[in-house]
C-alpha cells in the first residue's frame, strides 16, 4: 500500500515537471526563437545596404552568430520537449529529434521500424523517449562515433526500442559501480516508473547497445 502510495507520487510529481517543461520548451519555440528569427532578418537586411566593408564585415558576423543561436534554441526546445510526441507519436517524435541531434552533433543516426505501430498513451511515450534520449546524449558525449541506429521493434505484447552505436564502448560494471553515472540511474527509474525495463550491453572498442523496453497495457 505505501510503496503504490509513493509510486502515485512519484508520477505525478512526473507529470508536473513534464508539464512545466513543456511550456519553457513552447515558449523557446514560440517566442524567443521568433524575436531571434526577426532580429536575424533585420541583420540579413542591414548586410544588404551597408557599403562599408568592416562594418559589412561585422554585421555578418552578427547575423551568424544569430543563427547559430536559433539553431541551438530549436535544439533545446526540441531536447525540452518534443512536440511530435504528443500529436504523431513515440516513432515520429523520435526521428524529428534524430535530425535535430545530427545536425547538432553530427553523428548520423537512422531510424528504422517493424512490426505493427500502435497508440502509446503520453506518460509512457515520455518516459520512453527521455529513456531514448539520455542514450543519444551519452551516445554523443561518450562514444565517438559517427553512426548510430535506433530500431523500433514492435511486438504483440510490447515495444522495444534499441539504440546502438559502434564507438568506442566502455565496461559496462565500472560504470553501474559508479552510482550508475551517465543518466543511466533516472533513465531505468523513469522507465520502470511506466513499467518498462531498460538493459545496456557494450564493451572496450565494441560500441554500446542499450534496450529499451515497454509493454502493451
Amino acid at each position: 500500500m505505501e510503496l503504490e502510495a509513493s509510486k502515485h507520487a512519484t508520477t505525478y510529481i512526473i507529470k508536473s515537471l513534464d508539464e512545466e517543461i513543456k511550456r519553457i520548451a513552447l515558449e523557446l519555440h514560440e517566442g524567443v526563437s521568433q524575436h531571434l528569427y526577426s532580429i536575424h532578418t533585420g541583420l540579413e537586411y542591414i548586410n544588404s545596404i551597408v557599403d562599408h566593408p568592416d562594418l559589412k564585415h561585422y554585421v555578418r558576423d552578427l547575423s551568424e552568430n544569430v543563427s547559430r543561436t536559433i539553431k541551438e534554441v530549436r535544439f533545446l526546445s526540441a531536447e525540452l520537449y518534443p512536440s511530435t510526441l504528443e500529436s504523431l507519436g513515440i516513432t515520429a517524435a523520435v526521428k524529428s529529434y534524430s535530425k535535430l541531434f545530427t545536425a547538432t552533433f553530427g553523428i548520423v543516426v537512422k531510424v528504422t521500424t517493424t512490426g505493427e505501430a500502435y497508440p502509446i498513451d503520453e506518460d509512457r511515450s515520455m518516459a520512453l523517449f527521455r529513456a531514448c534520449q539520455e542514450a543519444m546524449i551519452n551516445m554523443a558525449k561518450y562514444a565517438d562515433t559517427s553512426t548510430a541506429v535506433i530500431a523500433f521493434k514492435w511486438k504483440q505484447d510490447m515495444l522495444q526500442l534499441i539504440i546502438e552505436d559502434d564507438g568506442k564502448g566502455f565496461d559496462v560494471r565500472n560504470i553501474l559501480d559508479q552510482n550508475e553515472c551517465m543518466g543511466l540511474a533516472s533513465m531505468k527509474y523513469r522507465l520502470e516508473i511506466a513499467g518498462g525495463g531498460f538493459a545496456i550491453y557494450s564493451a572496450e572498442g565494441k560500441g554500446t547497445i542499450v534496450c529499451l523496453s515497454l509493454p502493451k497495457e
